[in-house]
């Protein structure tokens, strides 16, 4: 038990003994910009870096907020009594003053000490002075790019304020940035606020001429002999001025300027951290050797890139945009993307859906036009086996009407009185019979699709004969008749019992759809129609068709007579179509009644067809 409370006694020995006591010497205070973002930046990165415990001690210059330095003297006393007892490691100088100081008063105060001078530019640094235990960790200003970065991004300008304090450090520097803008005097036109007080400089930069800038250096102390620490000057000339504001180093930015070519803190903060482990760890301050670093890549504030309108494309090239306003996309990008999909999965269902509907109404259709054409077909086959009787039974008693009408023609005397009309009656009582005999022939072989055997037809004839037929009909329902057919023959090849069964329907429907109409006119037409065609046109004066039933009156069973039966139409239809024609019905003249067409392939036009056949 002794044995094991003496190791940790040794253990703890041994690491406060490894303990590293670090100095960092402040130039102006803890809080003054740009060297209190180093001091962080360099903590930050000691903490990380140092494999060791860190015992890190902050002490401020005072005396390079004025010009005297016999206060100095108090403050080297101070330092010597704090660290006489337990020296440090390590001293880390930040800022100009700071190294300055040191460099005066090393030998009184830490001759052999390592120390590091960093966040100091390197001309502030006396190279003469340098010993084997300092190493230099420091960057380098280039000033003129401040401006070239100012013409490139706001190429109107025309004015510059410069502003910068009135203490000794920022004295040197007012003559250097001086001497480095001189060439763009013919370019632009600088002021210069060194010497006024903060409180003016305020209401100048308030009331800027257009198209000017603020390029702020530093502010430490002004003429008036304030000293301004942290973030409150930059801060307060912002909310006031009316010109954007740039600057040379990166601890200025994020909130009040543009951006541009400017210092890394961080990277500089890391570079003077591992020069400091390397010290401590051994290796001589002197050969610690780091070159000084220059302007980084150019950053930009995307907010007061908006607000003084400088476009992207102005900026250098390798530019990297801090701030920048994530837009719609980038802030809600997963549930964009998931309602994308919900939509693009909400229509890939909805046209699947409808896919389905219009293929289930599709099969629908299908299926009721094949129960349509199954009832079709029953009825022409119920109507064949009609007709084939029907054409039996009739046919007899029409036979015996035709020959008992003939034997009467034969035994009729000569000398009879009125013997001539009887003859005359007797005569068309034999014609009559023929012709219904014909027609149910046609008929028949119509249902049962006899092949029939096709000759020559004059249409005209063919009209006139049916005229013939139903004037009785006419004179009887005070129908008159006008008539154009055409001087020349109009010859088809077909039936003509069953063209003049659809000529003497079509002329029936007329004077049907007269009836109900004070002038009653039916108008026949025959002319030759278009290449190797005859057409006819049976119009008539009456009521006339709907317009939505001009297709449906040709349908089987569809009638608009109330005594109808819906065949007549559907029977010339198939008539006109078996003989290669085609048949429809247009209005009449000024809207009154209807004209029933059809068009038939004439004589020569049949003849070649069959020709090509054979």
């Amino acid at each position: 038990m002794i044995f094991c409370l003496l190791a940790m006694l040794a253990c703890q020995t041994a690491l406060a003994a490894e303990t590293k006591r670090v100095m960092i010497l402040h130039s102006f205070g803890r809080d003054f910009r740009p060297w209190s973002e180093y001091a962080k930046a360099i903590r930050t990165e000691l903490d990380r870096q140092s494999p060791w415990p860190l015992e890190i001690i902050d002490q401020s210059l005072m005396t390079a907020r004025g010009p005297d330095e016999d206060p100095e003297v108090p403050f080297v006393e101070y330092l010597r009594a704090v660290f006489a007892k337990r020296p440090i490691d390590l001293i880390v100088s930040i800022g100009a003053p700071a190294a300055a100081f040191v460099q005066r008063r090393r030998q009184q105060l830490f001759p052999t000490t390592p120390m590091i001078f960093t966040a100091v530019e390197e001309r502030r640094v006396q190279q003469s002075r340098l010993t084997e235990f300092d190493a230099v960790v420091t960057v380098a200003h280039t000033f003129p790019a401040i401006v070239e970065n100012i013409l490139q991004v706001l190429p109107d300008t025309k004015t510059i304020a410069v502003v910068n304090g009135n203490s000794s450090n920022e004295r040197f520097w007012l003559e250097e940035i001086r001497r480095e803008f001189a060439p763009f005097a013919d370019r632009v036109s600088f002021i210069w606020y060194n010497d006024k007080s903060f409180e003016d400089i305020l209401k100048h930069a308030a009331a800027l001429p257009p198209h000017s800038a603020i390029f702020w250096h530093l502010m430490s102390v002004d003429a008036a002999g304030v000293a301004h620490e942290g973030d409150a000057a930059l801060q307060r000339l912002y909310a006031v001025a009316n010109a954007p504001i740039f600057s040379y180093d990166g601890s200025f930015f994020g909130g009040e300027t543009v951006g541009g070519p400017m210092h890394s803190v961080s990277n500089l903060g890391r570079l003077a951290a591992t020069a400091a482990v390397r010290i401590l760890g051994g290796e001589k301050a002197g050969d610690v050797k780091i070159p000084a670093s220059k302007f980084a890549t150019p950053i930009f504030d995307w907010r007061l890139m908006q607000r003084w309108g400088i476009s992207e494309g102005r900026l250098p090239p390798g530019s990297q945009i801090y701030f920048r306003k994530p837009n719609v996309w980038e802030q809600y990008q997963l549930q964009i993307a998931a309602i994308f999909a919900t939509l693009v999965l909400q229509a890939a269902l909805i046209g699947w859906l409808i896919y389905e509907h219009r293929r289930r109404s599709r099969a629908e259709m299908l299926a009721r036009a094949s129960m349509s054409e199954l009832a079709h077909m029953n009825r022409v086959a119920t109507a064949g086996e009609l007709s084939a009787s029907i054409a039996h039974e009739v046919n007899q008693p029409i036979t015996g009407i035709v020959l008992k009408a003939s034997a009467a023609l034969r035994l009729l005397p000569e000398g009879l009185p009125n013997a001539q009309k009887i003859r005359d009656i007797l005569t068309d009582i034999v014609s009559a019979g023929q012709r219904a005999g014909e027609i149910v022939t046609g008929v028949r072989a119509m249902f049962k699709k006899d092949t029939n055997e096709r000759v020559p037809v004059d249409i005209n004839k063919l009209i006139l004969r049916v005229l013939e037929i139903v004037r009785i009909e006419r004179t009887r329902n005070g129908v008159e008749v006008q008539t154009d057919l055409a001087d020349d023959p109009l010859d088809v090849v077909g039936d003509t019992v069953q063209l003049q069964q659809v000529v003497l329907n079509l002329v029936m429907n007329a004077i049907e759809a007269m009836q109900s109409v004070p002038s009653r006119l039916l108008r026949i037409q025959s002319r030759k129609g278009g290449p190797g065609t005859v057409h006819v046109s049976v119009g008539d004066s009456g009521t006339g068709i709907d317009s939505s039933n001009t297709e449906r009156v040709f349908e089987h069973l569809f009638t608009t007579k109330p005594q109808g039966m819906g065949m007549g139409l559907a029977i010339c239809r198939s008539i006109i179509e078996n003989h290669d024609g085609r048949i429809w019905v247009t209005p009449g003249p000024a809207g009154a009644g209807s004209v029933f067409h059809f068009e038939l392939p004439t004589k020569a036009d049949k003849a070649s067809a069959g020709a090509l056949a054979a």
